[in-house]
């Protein structure tokens, strides 16, 4: 793989793929189709693929402590066990608001959870940011959203990066040492073509975004100056993760939601799992820690 020619290496046709995850214990890349209701799992080289059926709309797969995972389904969070593919319930969340899903999540450095809810249909702004502590305490961070995502973390922690995706407009939020958000201000506004989806964030603490309609990522400095773009053979780019032993391959889920059947002969990898290489490491995968909420 030569640096940011994206190449598909699973063609999993999925009609949302979302959340890309690098599992370095396992050297595995785990992703979900939200709309498919799958897990996935396969190599870093998209091999060894398996991929289990969720009993709603996994919105983020993430690695948690006790070697396992946790999915958001619609109605709260749920542990995942590949081993026997149940999903147990862990903590209900919005399950009062009917019309909502969850749609992306991150682990910070101190094992607290980071994730947003939407409106399923796409119209109402009933969408929030959440957090989750290691003492399992559920706290809205910030709300009015339709679409919500990212969220993702400066390398020191000190930024939180979320996305209203309808606005095109991307935020920053200086994080307190209590987990709370200060100082919520406008990061990026994305020109053209697309409209921001998920994030991540590389060791220089340059922010990429994945562009849902705009076929490419691109790379913001620190100050938000754009400085490159990657550019993808299918509209819809939904997520990326930075993997692999040097952390230098970035992994990048893509889906075909809302393309034609003649979109769709154009763009016959809509919906796989891409890699690239990248000259810049990504950050560290953190875990969930859950132990309290057994």
């Amino acid at each position: 793989m030569s640096l940011h020619q994206p190449t598909c290496i699973w063609p999993a046709g999925a009609e949302l793929g979302e959340g890309p995850m690098w599992h370095a214990a396992t050297r595995s890349v785990y992703f979900v189709d939200i709309k498919g209701r799958k897990v996935h799992r396969c190599a870093e080289d998209g091999s060894e693929r398996r991929s289990w059926s969720a009993p709603g709309m996994p919105g983020f797969i993430v690695p948690a402590s006790g070697s396992s995972f946790v999915c958001a389904l619609e109605n709260g969070l749920y542990r995942f066990s590949e081993e026997t593919g149940e999903f147990t319930t862990l903590r209900s969340v919005e399950a009062d608001i009917p019309g909502n899903r969850f749609n992306d999540g991150s682990v910070d450095a101190q094992g607290c959870l980071w994730f947003g809810s939407m409106d399923n249909g796409e119209e109402e702004s009933s969408g929030s940011l959440y957090r989750i502590d290691r003492n399992g305490v559920v706290a809205t961070m910030d709300s009015g959203y339709v679409i919500t995502n990212g969220p993702a973390m400066s390398p020191d922690g000190a930024i939180l990066y979320h996305t209203d995706t309808l606005k095109k407009e991307v935020y920053a939020f200086d994080v307190q040492p209590d987990g709370s958000l200060l100082r919520k201000r406008l990061f990026v506004t994305i020109e053209g073509s697309g409209y921001p989806d998920g994030m991540a964030v590389d060791a220089d603490g340059h922010v990429w975004i994945a562009l849902f309609g705009g076929g490419r990522i691109e790379r913001y400095s620190p100050q938000g100056v754009r400085v490159d773009i990657v550019a993808f053979p299918c509209s819809n780019v939904t997520k990326l993760a930075f993997g692999g032993a040097d952390l230098r391959t970035v992994f990048a889920t893509t889906a075909w939601k809302g393309l034609s059947p003649a979109q769709r002969e154009l763009e016959p990898f809509a919906g796989g799992l891409f890699s690239f290489r990248t000259a810049t490491p990504g950050l560290t995968q953190h875990i969930f820690s859950i132990q309290d909420f057994a």
